[in-house]
Parts: structure tokens; C-alpha cells; sequence
């Protein structure tokens, strides 16, 4: 990563001087790097987060809080480091595209994403503007038979407890593919033709093919099963992160299963916890524990700080699910009609419209919007 940091000239130190003056142990001189995409990836301490940032001029300054001893910024072209003390904040601006400057703060304390995420904690519970129900493909279809079959999935799953056999499960989408994050999407957005095309070119898919791939086995094993998108606050973004939700009938109620990272989170007792609990939980400071064994490609092991108080705080502010969960349930086919339903705080910025409609390339896609997780979080049926 090439670094070229740059001082800023006296006038624009002048235009500034609000920055500094805020806290009279800031640096000084104010540090500018460059980028141009809106996307910058944050290595804190010896932990590097993938896409962690978004720039956003609009804010003035723009916090990121670490509890870490050292924190450096990568966009795609520039990069800057600082060694993080208590009592002192670090100042520096991002200037993107020659144009835009967005002037960024580093300080020592609580994840700022953490923070964002409590203050997205109401929801309104009494809104019971219309959202058409959830439902789930019976394991009785010919391609969920076909994929049960073809990989042997109840060998898979094994003879355990029905938790035992979504571990399994999820365990296993999470060795036979690989993460990609950058690779591109094939026009087959199936398990079968998904497996089969990582193994033939030697390649391997971003969060939402694992997701969906282990989405359909959950399907083919019978059981209640969505993907989930999980995003950040901003409407516009780079990164956010796809895992999945799979229906306990033991506990009855919805569980964390997320094959990118092979993770899934419990409560001080060793409860599984859904994607609801994880965020309440975050939010009002109860345990959560990280089952010990969850990492990224086997290569990088996850910590609760860095998986859930860091990545997934940022991306559970708000979070969006298909309607119907299928087999092929997001391969293009002319004519198909797809309906997402998102579920968003009362802090979320885009409220309105509830219901959109966009059809465009023989392609009908339908948007709801709710502020309210019972509807959100049914009981399937």
C-alpha cells in the first residue's frame, strides 16, 4: 500500500482550527491522505477489517473509537497510522476524488460503531403497516431432493440434536468454499452450481453465495431457513455482510449461522442466539460469546471484539430478508418477481417509500419497509 501524507497549507489549518481546538492534546498539524473510493479497510492493532469505513464529508469530524494501541487508515490509494494513547485524539483528513474533504477523528474508547448501533436500539412494535408473510420451499422440491442427495447432506448434518445438525451444516459450506469478497457473482446462484463452479475454477464466492448456499442445504434438510442481509446505517456503502437465520423448533426461535466467518454466537448459558438477541444484546451490553473455533478461510481467527463489537455492529443496524425462501431464489430469469422486506429503526435515514416497485430488464423487484421485528422476525408457518 503506497502512503503519501501530505501537510496542509496555513489557510486551510486556519479553516479548521475548530478541529484542533476542540482538545488541546491533538497533534500537530493536520495529516491528509487521499482516496478514490469511499471505501477504506482499518487495521487495529494486528486486526485488519475489510471495508470497516465508509467516508462521509458530511460529518465534521467523522469518529472512529478504538480501544486499540495502534489503528491505520487503507483507502485505495493512501494510507496513515497513528499510535493510540488515552486522553488524546488524532486528527486527519481524507480527501476523495480531489474534491471532497472529510475530516476524520481517531480517539480512544468505546467502538464507534458500537455507538451508532445504541443509538438505533427503537423500533416501533405497533406498526402493523402491511408486509405480505415469509415462507419457505418444502424439502419435497425436486432441487432440494437433488441437492440432499447429491452431497449426501444427512451425513452431513450427522445424528445429533437438531443444533448439532445446523452447526454441522454450516461448518461445512464454510470448508468446501471458499470467501472471495471481491470475486464476482456467476449467473447461477444455486448450491449446486455454486459448489460446482468454485471447484472448476478453483475460485471462491462472497458472503451472500455462501449464505445462500447454505440456506438451500437448511431447505433440503427441512428446515425454516432465510439469508440475511445485514447493512450499515448509510444508504450508500461498500461493504455489509450476508449470513444466515435458521428456525429452532427446540428453542423455537431463530438462530446465528454465518458460514463466511463460521461463526455463531451464544449467551452466558451456551444458548444459541438469533440475529435479534445478538443485536439487543450488543446494544444493552449483555454477554455474548463467540463460539472459540470462528474464523475467516482458515486463516485469521475471530475475537468477539473484532466479529460482533466492530464488523457486525456497523452491520446490524438494519437488515433485509427475501420473501420467499427458495431453491434459485436470486438466478435472473425473465419475468421473475423477487420481494424484499427491510427492517429498519425508527433512527433509520430512508423511511419512505414502504413499499417500492422497480421492474427493469423483464425483472420485477418489490421493497417493503417495517419498522416493527415481530413482523419481521415471524414464526414460520
Amino acid at each position: 500500500m503506497r502512503t503519501s501524507i501530505s501537510i496542509l497549507n496555513p489557510l486551510t489549518i486556519g479553516f479548521i482550527i475548530l478541529l484542533q481546538s476542540c482538545n488541546t492534546s491533538s497533534q500537530e498539524g493536520i495529516p491528509v491522505i487521499k482516496a478514490t473510493s469511499i471505501s477504506v479497510d482499518i487495521k487495529d492493532d494486528n486486526n485488519l477489517i475489510k471495508n470497516a469505513w465508509s467516508i462521509v464529508p458530511e460529518e465534521n469530524p467523522d469518529v472512529y473509537t478504538t480501544s486499540g494501541k495502534r489503528v491505520t487508515f487503507y483507502t485505495d490509494i493512501d494510507s496513515i497510522s497513528f499510535s493510540i494513547k488515552p486522553n488524546k485524539i488524532y486528527d486527519f483528513i481524507i480527501v476523495l476524488n480531489e474534491k471532497d474533504s472529510a475530516y476524520t477523528r481517531i480517539q480512544y474508547g468505546q467502538s464507534s460503531y458500537l455507538d451508532k448501533l445504541k443509538k438505533a436500539h427503537e423500533y416501533n412494535y405497533k406498526d402493523e403497516r402491511y408486509i405480505p408473510k415469509f415462507t419457505y420451499q418444502s424439502s419435497t422440491d425436486e432441487n432440494l431432493v437433488k441437492l440432499k442427495n447429491e452431497y449426501n447432506l444427512d451425513s452431513i448434518a450427522g445424528q445429533g440434536n437438531e443444533i448439532s445438525k445446523m452447526i454441522n451444516l454450516m461448518y461445512w459450506v464454510h470448508d468446501i468454499v471458499r470467501h472471495d469478497g471481491s470475486s464476482y457473482n456467476p449467473d447461477s446462484k444455486n448450491a449446486i452450481d455454486l459448489i460446482n463452479i468454485c471447484r472448476a475454477e478453483d475460485r471462491g464466492v462472497n458472503c451472500r453465495m455462501m449464505a445462500i448456499i447454505l440456506n438451500e442445504c437448511y431447505l433440503a434438510m427441512g428446515m425454516k431457513s432465510r439469508f440475511v442481509t445485514c447493512m450499515p446505517k448509510e444508504t450508500e456503502f461498500q461493504d455489509c455482510h450476508v449470513i444466515n437465520m435458521v428456525y429452532s423448533n427446540d428453542l423455537q426461535k431463530w438462530v446465528w449461522m454465518d458460514p463466511t466467518f463460521c461463526a455463531y454466537v451464544m449467551d452466558e448459558t451456551g444458548v444459541l442466539l438469533g440475529l435479534s438477541e445478538v443485536r439487543e444484546r450488543l446494544i444493552s451490553g449483555k454477554t455474548l460469546i463467540l463460539n472459540p473455533d470462528a474464523n475467516w478461510n482458515k486463516q485469521s481467527s475471530q475475537t468477539k471484539k473484532d466479529y460482533l463489537e466492530n464488523y457486525m455492529a456497523k452491520n446490524l443496524y438494519r437488515m433485509e430478508a427475501i420473501l420467499v425462501s427458495e431453491y434459485n431464489a436470486e438466478t435472473y430469469r425473465e419475468g421473475i418477481e423477487r420481494t424484499y422486506v427491510e427492517l429498519l429503526p425508527l433512527d433509520g435515514i430512508v423511511q419512505e417509500p414502504q413499499r417500492a416497485e422497480n421492474n427493469s430488464n423483464n425483472h420485477t423487484r418489490i421493497n417493503y419497509k417495517t419498522n416493527n421485528p415481530n413482523l419481521f422476525w415471524a414464526k414460520p408457518e
